[in-house]
This record gives C-alpha cells, structure tokens and sequence, in this order.
C-alpha cells in the first residue's frame, strides 16, 4: 500500500499533472469571462442586427418550452473560447521556436550505387545488389 501512495504522489505532483490543474482552473475562470461578454455584448449585437430576439423560447405543452436562446449563447460562447485558445497555443508555439537554431541536417548514411543505381552504405566498396566495385565515397 505504501508503494501504491509513493507512485500516486509521484504522478499527481508530476509537471504535467499540476500545469492541467492549474490550466482548468483558469480555464474555468476565463468561461465566466466569456459568458460575460457573450450574453452582455453579443447577444444584444445580434439582436439587433438580426432582429430576433436571442434570449427567445419556442413553448410547448404547458409549462415545457425549448430555450433556443441558451443554446446559442452556449454556441457562442463555444466559438469565442475555441478562437482564444487557438491563438493562445498560435502564440505559445511561435514563442517557443524564438531563440531556436535549426538543426543542422544529418551527413547522409547512403549513396547510390554508379552502375544498379541502388541504395547503399556510404561507407560500401561493393555494391549488394549488383556486386560491382564502386569506388569510395568522395565529399560533396
């Protein structure tokens, strides 16, 4: 039991863990935000321009009745925490290649063979496949 509380504590206090607690939480506190400003400016823009009413309800028996309205503030809401958190990872990648030195590209570990035109060690006096004499590798 011991054992299994030391491997829990290690996971649960790993890097990775702690940085997706941390992102829900905000994550969290950002929807209200964006519900914020959803229902307070959004909302009544496309009341406006569209002239219907977005808080509207469509009524069915009684007192049942399907809140359109909620569902597309929800969309919305959607959309704009969608297009944030593209440009926050947009962002974050673009930050993390600044300062970055391209790789230098690899020495190459094959050549053609001159006579079958297969593929072979750089370092091959003789070719596998047509069992010629190639000659040495020369720097290019």
């Amino acid at each position: 039991m011991k054992k299994f509380l030391e491997e829990f504590k290690e996971f649960a206090l790993k890097g990775n863990v702690m940085s997706m607690a941390i992102g829900v939480i905000i994550g969290g506190a950002f929807q209200g935000i964006v519900t914020s400003f959803t229902e307070s400016v959004i909302n009544p823009i496309i009341g406006c321009i569209g002239g219907t009413e977005v808080q509207g309800k469509i009524h069915l028996l009684g007192d049942q009745y399907i809140n359109y309205g909620a569902f597309l503030t929800a969309v919305i809401n959607f959309l704009i925490m969608a297009f944030i958190l593209f440009l926050l990872v947009k962002g974050l990648n673009k930050l993390m290649t600044i300062g970055k030195k391209p790789e230098a590209e690899a020495a190459p570990l094959t050549r053609k063979c001159p006579y079958c035109f297969g593929e072979i060690d750089i370092k091959a006096t003789k070719c596998m496949y047509c069992t010629s004499d190639v000659p040495e590798a020369t720097e290019e």
